[in-house]
């Protein structure tokens, strides 16, 4: 039986994975601004670079609870 793809955050890799890259700052803030700009959100990518700390701590929570980074800006 196939198991059935997600599409989470951090390039589709697990959960618990993905909540390890989230806790260290610097590569949650890298893959956030290379997932953004993944789904074609340049100026949410823009915006990830400058964000520093605030989204870093906001995408921890998000990641921990719901395995998703923030989405600040939709567009």
């Amino acid at each position: 039986m196939a198991k059935a793809v997600r599409n989470k955050d951090y390039f589709g890799l697990g959960r618990v994975v993905s909540i390890i890259l989230a806790i260290i700052p610097f590569t949650a803030w890298l893959f956030g601004i290379i997932t953004r700009l993944k789904e074609g959100k340049i100026v949410a990518g823009i915006i990830r670079v400058f964000g520093g700390l605030l989204i870093w701590i906001f995408d921890l929570l998000c990641m921990i609870f719901s395995g998703k980074i923030l989405r600040v800006l939709n567009i």
